[in-house]
């Protein structure tokens, strides 16, 4: 079967957001162009390697002699986006995979969003059978709403609780967690 593509150029709005409070937050990747709107649920991990990855992407290209493709090195304040997700949040799929890249034919970012496939043991064989994805989310954005697409989910990433200064890990909102330090060294 071929798979459904929620394609999305130049959108009117592409976003990373949290629903839930830090600690029990779901991330969300959301596009929306006119009254199409599409949210994807990811993990933490993925949120923040996005913009990691659309930063070095970018970066990269403003080395290019002359800056060829114009890559902004910061961001424009008419392109921040701090508004909340659209409502209703109306997950499609949980994202798997993610590739990342780069057209030079239209100077955009693309992403592309896979959900996570679940791989069923086949009983006639030891090799596990891995069904393609039956949607995907394809947006391709430009230099400028890239660079602040990346900037709001870096924020939004480090928005979360805060980091125990002993052991790096996130304490709860009271501020208790289970310290990984040795007493020792308290």
């Amino acid at each position: 079967m071929t798979p459904v593509v929620h394609g999305f150029d130049w959108p009117d709005r592409f976003v990373v957001g949290t629903v839930g409070e830090p600690g029990d937050r779901t991330f969300y990747l959301q596009v929306r162009d006119g009254r199409d709107v599409v949210s994807v649920a990811l993990e933490k991990q993925q949120t923040a390697q996005l913009a990691l990855g659309i930063d070095r992407i970018l970066d990269e290209l403003r080395t290019q002699d002359g800056n060829p493709f114009h890559v902004p090195e910061g961001t424009a304040d008419e392109l921040r986006d701090d508004e909340p997700l659209d409502a209703p949040v109306l997950e499609r799929f949980r994202v798997g995979r993610m590739a990342l890249g780069w057209d030079p034919s239209t100077a955009q970012i693309v992403i592309e969003a896979l959900p996570l496939v679940v791989e069923d043991e086949d009983d006639d064989e030891d090799a596990l059978d891995v069904a393609e994805p039956d949607e995907r989310l394809v947006v391709r954005i430009p230099v400028g709403s890239a660079r602040a697409f990346a900037l709001r989910t870096r924020e939004v990433v480090s928005a979360g609780r805060p980091i125990c200064t002993l052991c790096g890990e996130p304490m709860d909102a009271d501020g208790s967690h289970a310290c990984g330090v040795p007493d020792d060294l308290t």
